[in-house]
């Protein structure tokens, strides 16, 4: 059976020359830098952990054996995921776009809406898959395991670095970011790679209060005395530490980690952006055009014990 198609447009007028499709979720983490890409991961990856402990020992004329090497592995293995559209060219005959797919019976997609649908079809693969980095649960239908559903399983974390999440707004904003910072480790509180990342709802937050009008010691009007309109777009921190606002995160959830210790394994990047179109009209004689999608995606972390995290609840510490 075809995909459900709807077409509720109208004609007026001379055609723009193109589609309008309403804002889709960005894809930021990937596009943006926020994780350690695996480019090439066939089937599965391994990553190997390494943890030294007690090595050094005073001089001496001997050679001794001290300290521990402990190597521990992580599996990082991409799941094998799909799109499969399926449209009716009969659709689009009484369209307003009808012109564009010749005078002859036998139909072609409109080659215009064509070229959309393809590019639309990469962007909302780009806006699941930021979702599934975060949110995303294997037993899912296109979906992976996502660092929310990772980290709830994390028996390496240290139960002080588990923060209990709140409703976060403006007026609490501060204190409820300062006790991820408070958790980090002191190891890790200086590495050049170390993010929080938060919610788009606590990044909302963080903006406003710095805006001011508020309490937390702020002042009156804010950074600069500009009030709300002091923010446009730059990066932002917290006390020393970068924040990276992950679009898939859950409301009034984020964690601490070094981007080296966070990972994204996928086949080919490319596949990302290669959707297939097949015209059956030569195959089967039918009035159908499929859309084809194949990809591979995946998230993993190494060291478990270099991660804080906030609203999430890990079951295994």
């Amino acid at each position: 059976m075809p995909t459900s198609t709807s077409i509720t447009t109208t004609y007026a007028g001379e055609f723009a020359g193109q589609y309008i499709g309403a804002a889709l979720l960005s894809g930021n983490t990937l596009a943006n830098g926020g994780l350690t890409i695996k480019p090439n991961v066939k089937y599965k990856e391994v990553l190997k952990p390494l943890a030294l402990a007690d090595i050094s020992a005073d001089a001496s004329c001997d050679f001794t054996d001290i300290g521990s090497v402990t190597l521990t592995e992580k599996i990082l293995e991409p799941k094998e995921l799909q799109v499969n559209l399926e449209l009716c060219k009969s659709d689009f005959r009484s369209d307003w776009e009808a012109i564009a797919m010749g005078y002859s019976a036998h139909d072609v997609l409109p080659k215009n809406f064509q070229d959309f649908l393809i590019a639309r079809i990469s962007e909302s693969i780009a806006a699941e898959t930021e979702t599934n980095i975060y949110q995303g649960a294997t037993g899912n239908s296109g979906e992976f395991d996502g660092f929310e559903t990772l980290f709830a399983s994390n028996a390496a974390q240290p139960a002080g670095q588990e923060i209990a999440g709140a409703s976060v707004t403006a007026g609490n904003v501060i204190t409820e970011l300062g006790k991820i910072v408070d958790a980090i480790p002191s190891a890790l509180y200086t590495k050049e790679d170390l993010y929080i990342y938060v919610s788009q709802n606590i990044a909302r937050a963080y903006v406003r209060a710095l805006g001011g009008f508020g309490t937390s010691g702020l002042g009156a009007n804010g950074i600069g005395g500009q009030g709300t309109q002091w923010y446009g777009g730059e990066a932002m921190s917290f006390d020393g530490v970068k924040l990276f606002v992950g679009n898939g995160l859950s409301d009034d959830t984020a964690f601490a980690a070094q981007k080296s210790n966070l990972y994204f394994g996928t086949g080919l990047l490319s596949d990302h952006n290669l959707v297939k179109v097949l015209d059956m009209a030569d195959l089967d004689g039918s009035d159908n055009v499929r859309f084809v999608m194949r990809y591979t995606a995946g998230v993993q972390f190494a060291i478990g014990s270099d991660i804080v995290t906030y609203g999430i609840t890990n079951t295994a510490n």
